[in-house]
């Protein structure tokens, strides 16, 4: 069960990936999720 759960990525970057592919950009998901 440990080595499964370090393959799946944080919960920041699983938000990041699902703003970009809502939004179909990377610097409107970056404007939304406050990143620069």
């Amino acid at each position: 069960m440990s080595v499964q759960r370090r393959l799946l990525p944080n919960i920041s970057a699983l938000a990041a990936f699902e703003a970009v592919a809502r939004l179909g950009s990377f610097t409107a998901a970056a404007q939304e999720l406050d990143l620069t």
